[in-house]
Formats: structure tokens, C-alpha cells, sequence
């Protein structure tokens, strides 16, 4: 979480799946960014925009029911918190997931690449 030191990804556009340690009735996910004032370049162009978050039993563990399932598609806002916390769309979820995608779209203008500083998962797990 310091600032520069960040996934990075090429371009306004890229995806990361992150195995759960354990199944989880998902209730949140949370996207952290730096502040303006924090960043080495003085800027937050490189923060995501528009992100579309996945979950899964997960990708080729499970053969049977391993499909995705649309958490939802958020739009991180420069203007409000660094951090910020997205509740599913279609919750609560009857399944427990074992996996989740985050799907990068857009930024806030950086042409070379698209920062997070942190994702968090909140829920109960199974």
C-alpha cells in the first residue's frame, strides 16, 4: 500500500482472479487506490474506473460449477473515498464462492497502465 508500489496493469484494461483461502458468502468488496496527494506522480489517473467483479466455485477446479457468476459493475469514483467498498447487485447468494475475477474496463486517463493498491473480500465464510 505504499504509494507507487502497486498491481500494475498495461494499458487502461486487465483482470486478476484471487483464490479465496476458503469458501465465502460474499457481502462487500473493497478497492483501494492512493489519494492524489499520496501519488508519486501527483495524479490518480492511472485509478480504476470501471471495474465488473466475477465469482466462481473457481476456474477449472470445478468442473460442473465452475461458471461465473456476476457480482456486479461498479464505477470507483476519483471524487470520493481512496478506498471504497462495493456491495454485490444480486445478493444475498444461496452458493459460497471459492473464487473472484476483477475485470478492469477503463481508468481515469493514464494511457500506459491501471493501478490497485488493495482488494479486501468481506463475508461469512461457509
Amino acid at each position: 500500500v505504499s504509494p507507487g508500489n502497486c498491481w500494475s496493469f498495461k494499458r487502461h484494461q486487465g483482470q486478476v482472479v484471487i483464490r479465496l483461502p476458503a469458501r465465502v458468502h460474499l457481502t462487500a468488496v473493497t478497492v483501494q487506490h492512493n489519494f492524489k496527494g499520496h501519488s508519486p506522480s501527483a495524479t490518480i489517473m492511472s485509478t480504476p474506473r470501471e471495474i465488473t467483479v466475477f465469482v466462481s466455485v473457481c476456474w477449472g477446479v470445478d468442473a460442473d460449477r465452475g461458471e461465473e457468476t456476476l457480482l456486479g459493475m461498479f464505477t470507483y469514483d476519483v471524487a470520493k473515498e481512496a478506498t471504497r467498498t462495493f456491495p454485490p447487485k444480486n445478493a444475498p447468494f444461496a452458493r459460497a464462492f471459492l473464487c473472484i475475477k476483477l475485470l478492469l474496463t477503463s481508468n481515469w486517463g493514464n494511457p500506459i497502465y491501471t493501478c490497485i493498491y488493495q482488494v479486501q473480500v468481506q463475508g461469512e465464510m461457509a
